[in-house]
């Protein structure tokens, strides 16, 4: 299906796990996207995985610093003629017990997950048609289910949450939608990266809320997300999609 033939697309976190699959998965489906990320190279490697009808433009982006959102925002708009879809992607994660909870730790993770997704909401909306725009934010499971050593990431994602239903009904008179995504486990690169899971913790409590399914592929992530920014979705808005293999069952 090429359901987003012709469809404009500013997708953040593009250049490793959900992001590039999602990328991938659009421009399979026809989507033109201006993809951004702070890793070049990965960028360089999206834009290769990504084949198909659609196209794919890439600019390396700190989704943290203000003036470069702006201007990768009017970038995408000139690049592809306007913005039809924001899919907010880009996001971090630390293991932070509370006893080892800096600031450091907190403005990190609140500075990429929520600072980053309400910049690229802020500006793509502006641009974004009304009565067909679309805005993806993914969140995650631990916005709603707790996790030990988690809770710093938790708390980031709980806002991206919140922050995504409430602009849900802010937009709604303009009826553009907004759709957060919470995935769960996920085998991406960022949980595989050894800082992960710090040495001298007790894992076992995981033990007890691992899905029956097991982690997720960043491609199953994908499709749900290509499935709430296309048209068959068109009478969804605010509402968490938990993407969660059956962890809250």
């Amino acid at each position: 299906m090429n359901r987003f033939d012709g469809v404009k697309v500013l997708l953040t976190g593009a250049a490793s796990g959900i992001g590039r699959a999602t990328a991938v998965r659009l421009v399979a489906e026809g989507a033109e996207i201006f993809a951004v990320d702070l890793s070049e190279e990965g960028l360089a490697g999206t834009a290769e995985a990504a084949t198909g009808p659609g196209k794919i433009t890439t600019r390396v982006v700190d989704v943290t610093d203000e003036p470069a959102v702006i201007a990768a925002v009017e970038a995408a708009v000139g690049a592809l003629g306007g913005i039809d879809v924001l899919v907010n992607v880009a996001g971090v994660h630390r293991t932070t017990p509370i006893d080892r909870l800096t600031v450091e730790d907190l403005t990190f993770l609140f500075s990429v997950n929520v600072v980053g997704t309400a910049l690229f909401c802020r500006e793509a909306q502006r641009h974004l048609p009304d009565g067909s725009g679309v805005i993806v934010n993914v969140a995650s499971l631990s916005a709603t289910q707790g996790n030990p050593y988690m809770s710093a990431y938790s708390a980031s994602k709980g806002a991206v949450l919140s922050f995504s239903l409430s602009l849900a009904a802010e937009l709604s008179s303009r009826l553009i939608r907004v759709v957060p995504i919470s995935p769960g486990s996920t085998d991406t690169p960022l949980i595989r990266r050894p800082d992960m899971l710090p040495p001298g913790l007790d894992y076992s409590y995981f033990d007890k809320v691992r899905a029956p399914f097991g982690a997720a592929t960043p491609e199953q992530i994908a499709a749900v997300i290509a499935f709430a920014a296309s048209s068959d979705a068109s009478y969804v808005t605010g509402l968490d999609l938990r993407v969660d293999g059956g962890s809250h069952t």
